[in-house]
């Protein structure tokens, strides 16, 4: 295909990068990359032997000594270059990022017009990476606070999103003075080795060295190397919760930093005062967009019992008209899953939930191949439920919608917050007292909190994370900034006598 072509894709790729140059494997392992599509195969990576990996954070080490030293400004330049160098790519990566994960062309496209926006925002970030100065108790003394970057910053990212996440940590811990070690999904490996064919051209008309942005690829094994190498001060993780968990066991275990963002049990709250219409559409883009594989996904839907059955209906209505097909097809709203193992975990889901006492509503059916071409395509479900079932408190990474129940305000945050996760919320009302309560401390949970807006869509310009087993990690905009960087206090003696603090006398003849 054109698009493979214009982004260095072949038969067989190396996994392994260290900027512009690829390196060579000589191992046999192979991880085969296949469209959800259509089940096909679309071409092999070559898995990041210990060897190379060991040339990658040699090479990193030598770039952080340059690359630490350039004024941030400039650092911030490469950045610009590096999303004017997106914006000529956006369609072919936007493409790919459809062709192997399976979301829809204009997620696809969007998912690259946040990594665009992220360089943007890390652009202006260059120029604010702000200190304090603090008034000294002590005369002619000056006392003020300076960052500087960490050094390698390992990043492991997740298939559903293949470039935007390592962008949000990339691009910031660039402008910061970092250089980058980028372990993406195993279910995605081409994703990664495209971002590394259009950063390698920016990084080469600068005459940069090899190392600032480096890529590994393979599964657990590859990840554990980043997660317990002593020269990788930061390891931001995204994935589920039992991986963030082995991350920050392993991390710790070190004295290493760490950011995780791990998963999500999102829900919305319907009051009865709100536009339902409103309401209705945003639940529909949070629960079956991406095919419900986003860690912002809308999985529980609490609704004031006096408007249930008639948002039930509605949300039916629109399910049952949501177009499912090929991605790639503009007409298209609801692509394939991502491979088989996804569909199986949907199914236990919904016979579980359904054993429960569930009333499955709508949809979960696997859609089978003489509707549908041999990929992984589903009917986005909707069920009834009760919170606190065991299948309710997990997050299942499939388009299964819960509706529950409520009769008052406090019930329904109640509801809301008794899961194990805290990422993203939502609340739809026009009742001014809800929505303020939601967002108070006696509200919302969650390092995500919406009124009138889906759980599902976050912008850059906040810092993206959440609470409780969410891993409490925040990445893109705001202050994430200094995960990236170490503080330093400084103290500068102008004077031409030797005070010291807090009056203490110490006098030598």
């Amino acid at each position: 295909m054109d698009f493979l072509r214009k982004l260095g894709i072949e038969g067989t790729n190396s996994g392994t990068s260290t900027g512009q140059e690829f390196l060579g494997s000589g191992a046999k392992e192979k991880i085969a990359s296949y469209t959800p599509i259509d089940n096909t195969q679309i071409a092999d990576v070559t898995v990041t032997t210990r060897e190379e990996y060991e040339q990658v954070i040699g090479t990193a080490q030598e770039a952080f000594k340059e690359w630490r030293m350039i004024p941030a400004p400039k650092r911030g330049d490469i950045v610009r270059q590096i999303g004017d160098k997106l914006r000529e790519h956006k369609e072919y990566l936007g493409r790919l990022v459809t062709y192997e994960m399976g979301k829809i062309y204009q997620e696809g496209l969007g998912e690259v017009q946040e990594m665009i926006d992220i360089c943007d925002f890390a652009v202006g970030q260059s120029r604010m990476l702000y200190g304090k100065t603090m008034p000294s108790e002590r005369p002619r003394h000056r006392m003020y606070e300076q960052w500087h970057p960490l050094g390698l910053t390992g990043i492991i990212s997740a298939f559903n999103f293949p470039v935007a996440v390592y962008s949000w940590n990339a691009m910031i811990a660039a402008v910061a003075g970092n250089v980058m070690i980028w372990k993406g999904s195993e279910k995605t490996p081409l994703c990664g080795i495209a971002v590394q064919n259009i950063i390698a051209k920016v990084l080469k008309q600068n005459n940069l060295p090899e190392g600032i942005f480096n890529l590994v690829t393979g599964g657990r094994e590859v990840g554990e190397w980043m997660s317990s190498d002593e020269r990788i001060p930061l390891i931001s993780a995204t994935g589920s919760i039992r991986m963030g968990r082995e991350v920050a066991r392993t991390v710790a275990g070190r004295l290493g930093k760490t950011i995780l963002e791990l998963g999500g049990n999102n829900a919305i709250i319907v009051s009865r005062d709100t536009d339902l219409e409103m309401a209705a559409r945003a639940i529909a883009f949070g629960a079956v967009g991406t095919c419900g594989q986003r860690c912002t996904s809308t999985r529980r839907l609490i609704i004031h019992e006096e408007i249930f059955d008639t948002l039930k209906e509605r949300l039916v209505e629109i399910y049952r008209d949501i177009p499912i097909g090929n991605p790639l097809d503009n007409d298209t709203l609801v692509g394939p899953m991502i491979d088989q193992q996804a569909v199986d975990n949907m199914q236990q889901a919904l016979d579980e939930v359904q054993k429960e006492g569930g009333e499955l509503v709508y949809g979960g059916q696997v859609l089978d191949k003489n509707q549908l071409a041999e990929g992984h395509y589903v009917r986005p479900a909707i069920v009834t439920a009760q919170n606190d079932w065991d299948i309710v408190q997990e997050e299942t990474f499939a388009p299964i919608l819960y509706l529950i129940q409520y009769t008052d305000l406090d019930e329904a945050i109640t509801l809301h917050n008794d899961v194990r996760q805290g990422l993203s919320s939502s609340m739809f009302t026009l009742n001014l007292r809800e929505a303020e309560t939601f967002l108070s401390a006696r509200g919302s949970d969650c390092g995500i909190a919406n009124i009138n807006v889906g759980t599902s869509g976050a912008e850059i310009g906040g810092a993206f994370g959440g609470e409780k087993e969410t891993g409490g990690g925040r990445e893109s905009g705001s202050d994430a900034w200094k995960a990236y960087m170490r503080r330093q206090t400084n103290t500068i003696n102008w004077s031409d006598e030797l005070p010291l603090a807090q009056g203490i006398e110490f006098n030598v003849d």
